[in-house]
């Protein structure tokens, strides 16, 4: 059923990549939400995003967007360093907060963004869109209803395939310091949908590597140093009792993709391809069990799409969509939902767990 009130969103960063890209179709898409307003750095590139989106109501600075009344959401999506202020300046005005993934450049950023939307009273949401995802609901709900029995291993890999020459614009991540890399980003949502499925890490043993140092920068010419780790490997115990191994990369060619490997006592469970932003509809899940000559894929049922098909046909708004679905209904009815900013703190502080024990060569236990 169409929503009669949608949720009026305002969008900081309609300049950027990710919100016009994903986020824009969705909520224009969606009886749930609309499109609001937009904002970037400057009236006149706000405008210019405005006309661009279809939008009417257009500002030059995040201060002036919070002054409307009518906002009733704010959505983060630029740069991470910039998600803390952003983010705490939308909740001081009153305003619902979706902000992208990591909450914050460090587990203190995060930490203080979760403790004033509690204060405030607000609903939140942080951009670990996998958690809305129908292939990745329905592998969850395949392992809590016994498809493989007890859950004895998990698996999951995924080698994604990156370059060593790129524009100046794009050398900014080289900073560990700076929280947007392959650990806190695509890391960070893979091992976040791991835990979805088949439930939460225990202890953990940990390498943390910067194997490529150096990018070149085309357009200057210049080498430029990275501190931003680009592989993650990690072996440990699930709380359930089940062991894991995980392993990402950012290779300079030809990255082999993702699979996610569940054995149990009764049946194997596997998801294959789709591991990146964007790629809901290349999730395809396989299941068998004893007598099974071969893994078979189970289709997702459709009680687990819940958004129209011209949101699914729209590439990465796909789960994205289904994530604004959720927040609507909870800004709405004024239900929790998760993931939220109290989420994004417990992934945060499982992100330092993982450094930790890479750094020091010692097993950590995870305490979220």
């Amino acid at each position: 059923m169409a929503a009669i009130n949608p949720l009026r969103v305002g969008l900081i960063g309609a300049n950027g990549r990710w919100g016009p890209r994903a986020h824009v179709p969705a909520l224009q898409r969606l009886p749930q939400t609309a499109l609001y307003a937009v904002c970037t750095a400057h009236a006149d590139t706000a405008q210019a995003a405005a006309e661009k989106l279809g939008v009417a109501r257009a500002y030059g600075s995040d201060t002036a967007m919070n002054a409307d009344p009518q906002v009733e959401a704010a959505l983060v999506a630029v740069r991470v360093p910039a998600h803390y202020v952003l983010a705490k300046n939308a909740l001081e005005a009153g305003k619902h907060v979706y902000c992208e993934w990591p909450l914050g450049a460090n587990t203190k950023e995060a930490a203080a963004l979760a403790a004033l939307a509690r204060k405030m009273n607000l609903r939140t949401m942080v951009g670990l869109q996998r958690r809305a995802s129908p292939a990745y609901l329905y592998l969850r709900e395949l392992v809590r209803d016994g498809y493989v029995g007890q859950v004895l291993s998990v698996n999951m890999v995924l080698m994604g395939g990156g370059v060593l020459t790129r524009t100046a614009d794009r050398t900014w991540q080289r900073d560990v310091t700076l929280g947007a890399n392959t650990l806190t980003i695509t890391f960070g949502h893979v091992i976040d949908a791991l835990c979805m499925v088949v439930g939460e890490l225990a202890e953990v043993s940990a390498m943390v590597s910067t194997q490529v140092p150096q990018w070149f920068e085309s357009d200057t010419g210049k080498y430029v140093d990275v501190t931003a780790p680009d592989n993650i490997m990690i072996q440990g115990r699930l709380e359930s009792g089940a062991i894991v191994s995980a392993s990402v990369g950012v290779h300079p060619y030809h990255g082999s993709g993702y699979r996610l490997e569940i054995y149990g006592k009764d049946g194997t469970l596997a998801m294959i391809g789709g591991g990146e932003a964007g790629q809901e509809a290349k999730r395809k899940i396989m299941g068998g069990h004893k007598d099974d000559k071969a893994l078979q894929e189970l289709p997702v049922p459709e009680r687990l799409k819940w958004v129209p098909e011209e949101v699914r046909s729209a590439g990465p708004s796909y789960d994205v969509g289904q994530m604004w679905v959720r927040f609507a209904e909870a800004i709405r009815t004024g239900s929790r939902i998760e993931p939220d900013f109290d989420h994004a703190v417990r992934r945060h502080r499982m992100l330092d767990a993982i450094v930790r024990a890479s750094e020091t060569g010692q097993r950590q236990k995870i305490v979220l």
